[in-house]
């Protein structure tokens, strides 16, 4: 949990761009760019002016470091961020610097120098309302100004700055000592080659100089045009510090920034050259603003589906989280961020992409555990998953078993909860075809345990592994065969001791032959998030593809990029519509069916009309791309299938098939429906059950239709429905978590 909370504190969100550290005063380009793209150009100059205070001294003798660093000079030209600043200059619709109505204050500033940089101190002071005297040896001011720039452009910028300002200026006037002086703070600007007062900087304050109240800054210290500008700005703070507590120690800024951007991700954009080759138009402005990537440490943002939807960076989110973890409530529980919590799909995606390894979901996991042990996690998130694992281990579904002949085994199949429950053929084929291969693997039916840990329930997830533990143990601790890349990771952080292999690894390396042509269709493999980092997985699965005769195209997000289909976390249920964004965003990639190994991916496409095929379609000709995904009532029905299928087929058991209670006949559109709302036939048999030897249910005259209900487990479920000859007619069902009191 610490180690998940000190990862966020280096998420680099707040990180300069590259332009903006490279810059003397520290531009924000990025929203002085988003500004001139959407053609606010008087927003785009307030924020310049503010910023440089001269702003036609500096959009005219700006040496435009920003354009070493910019991205875009690697791949099709740096931004023009002078021409844009110029452009600023020429269309704003109010040059003039803002008038604001500041109490005068009554200390006194001396500034010596009235170059550019002490006028920039002085126009800072001076906004301010303190008392503020320059003094200039000259007969002038403007310093070197007079050497690199016309004295039309900044004397005119000069007197259009401080048009609201009141400053004394004493020119011809030279100090040789600062005893002489009576100030609260001075600075001192004489520029390149002036007197210093035999002062030196003090490394221990920003422009501090060895004397108390004295500070020294601009060409003196060795600056450009530009630096010298930025620092008579900033001297100020240091000043000011200096005025109110006293102390010379105000932090020297160093302003970098910790970005890395790669230049292969960059999309090419010509620039924008000014028609007249002097300024820009205003549609010239925006085009080439447009251009600016706009650097920042988004990575999360745009590959991470949680951080997209909850538009929210690292930082806000752990906030967020720490509030709900510790509310500041009577009672000790927060919800503020439950629903977050629980929304995580636990792909690993962002910490993948994340340049300072910051794994969100890996907080949001620890959190969710504390949630479940204090209570405050709603049950209805995960009550569902929580009774299908519970079907799947029970006795039902489960089997644990060796080959006859043998009492210990190699290697054990391990399909996983969910592939026998899409269709039994999955797991039968594949294990009819590694008994083959190895006669004495054995067949164990059971989940893995990732619903419980999905759910933060660790008691209930620490049964599910020491019961796996043990049987694979009395298995005579066989190699695991698995076919989900989910369940390999449940066995590599809980059952390390387990080896394991990929089912499609060895179906590549033993060499099976895929029995569908793929005749040169054009498919794109999708990887399950949880393949990630299983490269000889996803390289073999690629083998399999072209050998049987595909032609593959590769999806924007693979390999290590892989994303969530939706499944992980099991959100479904706790954010319904988050899970269907985020299977739109997978399905629409491109065009191409796809073919995936992991089954949860197949029928969750499958499920939005996607063609895809599951692998194992491929490798022993089972379906085409377009096989409807089973409804939850008969994923049960499928495992209680596979079971007894293998019992019989690989150990010549006779099974008992258990006959429903009660015959329940419904339209395909009727059992559609109550499937996507997670409702399964046997809760309303239930019901209908209860209600008839009850005699608990209510008559519709108009509908001739019985409507009633039983609380199942949490959930309460509603069935209307009509006796018919050998069973009952279902119309509609429904379920909602509140208790009904019947007296």
């Amino acid at each position: 949990m610490e180690k998940a909370k000190g990862n966020i504190k280096d998420c680099l969100q707040h990180e300069p761009a590259f332009c903006t550290a490279a810059c003397p005063f520290h531009l924000d380009v990025r929203d002085f760019n988003e500004k001139m793209q959407r053609g606010a150009f008087n927003a785009a100059y307030r924020l310049y002016l503010n910023t440089v205070g001269f702003p036609a001294i500096v959009s005219a003798l700006c040496d435009e470091p920003c354009k070493a660093v910019c991205p875009r000079g690697e791949t099709d030209g740096a931004i023009s961020l002078r021409l844009l600043e110029a452009a600023a200059l020429k269309y704003a619709r109010n040059p003039n610097p803002n008038n604001y109505n500041v109490p005068t204050k009554n200390k006194k500033v001396a500034i010596i120098g009235a170059g550019v940089s002490g006028l920039a101190c002085a126009l800072r002071f001076s906004s301010k309302k303190y008392a503020v005297t320059v003094f200039e040896r000259s007969d002038r001011i403007g310093g070197h100004l007079w050497d690199v720039l016309s004295p039309e452009i900044f004397l005119k910028e000069f007197e259009r700055q401080f048009m609201y300002e009141k400053y004394e200026l004493h020119l011809n006037t030279e100090i040789t000592s600062l005893d002489d002086l009576s100030f609260d703070a001075i600075y001192i600007a004489t520029g390149a080659g002036g007197a210093n007062f035999d002062l030196v900087s003090d490394p221990n304050g920003a422009f501090a100089s060895n004397r108390a109240g004295v500070f020294l800054g601009g060409s003196l210290m060795g600056g450009t045009s530009m630096t010298a500008i930025a620092d008579g700005l900033n001297v100020t703070a240091a000043m000011e510090r200096y005025i109110k507590v006293g102390s010379m120690n105000q932090p020297i800024e160093t302003v970098s920034t910790k970005l890395a951007l790669d230049p292969k991700l960059i999309t090419v954009t010509k620039p924008v050259l000014p028609q007249d080759g002097i300024t820009f138009t205003q549609d010239e402005a925006i085009l080439e603003a447009k251009r600016c990537l706009r650097c920042s440490c988004d990575a999360c943002i745009r590959y991470s589906d949680l951080i997209r939807y909850f538009k929210k960076f690292p930082k806000r989110i752990a906030e967020e989280v720490e509030v709900t973890i510790h509310p500041g409530t009577l009672d000790g529980n927060g919800t503020l961020a439950t629903r977050l919590i629980s929304t995580c799909n636990q792909c690993g995606l962002c910490g993948e992409v994340c340049p300072v390894g910051i794994d969100v979901g890996d907080l949001l996991l620890q959190n969710h555990r504390i949630m479940r042990e204090k209570g405050a996690m709603p049950w209805a998130f995960h009550d569902f998953w929580l009774r299908d694992m519970e079907f799947t281990n029970s006795d039902a579904a489960h089997l644990s078993r060796t080959p006859n002949g043998y009492s210990q085994s190699k290697f054990m199949f391990f399909p996983g909860c969910q592939l026998g429950a899409s269709d039994p053929q999955y797991v039968t084929e594949s294990y009819r075809w590694l008994l083959l291969h190895q006669p004495d693997t054995a067949l164990f039916l059971n989940c893995c345990g990732a619903p419980a840990e999905w759910a933060g329930d660790q008691k209930l997830h620490g049964e599910v592994i020491a019961k796996i533990r043990e049987q694979w143990i009395a298995l005579g601790k066989p190699t695991a065969v698995l076919a989900c890349p989910t369940c390999n990771q449940m066995f590599e952080r809980y059952l390390p001791d387990v080896e394991r292999v990929f089912l499609y690894n060895l179906i590549q390396d033993w060499g099976a032959s895929p029995s569908k042509p793929g005749d040169g269709e054009v498919v794109s493999v999708f990887d399950p998030c949880s393949s990630r980092h299983e490269e000889g997985l996803q390289q073999a699965v690629r083998q399999i593809v072209a050998q049987a005769g595909f032609i593959h195209e590769p999806l924007p997000l693979e390999g290590k990029l892989a994303a969530c289909c939706s499944w992980g976390g099991q959100v479904s249920t706790t954010n319904p519509r988050y899970a269907r964004e985020v299977v739109s965003a997978r399905i629409t990639q491109n065009e191409n069916p796809y073919v995936t190994y992991c089954v949860n991916c197949r029928d969750n496409f499958a499920s939005a009309q996607k063609p895809v095929y599951h692998l194992l379609d491929i490798v022993f000709g089972l379906h085409g791309s377009n096989r409807k995904p089973p409804t939850w009532t008969q994923r049960r029905e499928n495992r209680i299938a596979l079971k007894n299928q293998a019992l019989g087929e690989f150990w010549k058991d006779e099974i008992q098939m258990e006959k429903r209670p009660i015959h329940l006949i419904a339209a395909p559109e009727v059992r559609q429906k109550i499937s996507n709302e997670m409702i399964l036939e046997t809760d309303i048999l239930s019901v209908i059950e209860h209600c008839e030897n009850s005699g608990k249910k209510i008559l519709n005259p108009n509908s001739g239709h019985f409507i009633g209900h039983l609380q199942v487990g949490n959930m309460t479920y509603w069935a209307e429905y009509s006796p018919v000859e050998n069973g009952f007619e279902l119309f509609n069902a429904y379920s909602h978590r509140m208790s009904i009191e019947e007296k």
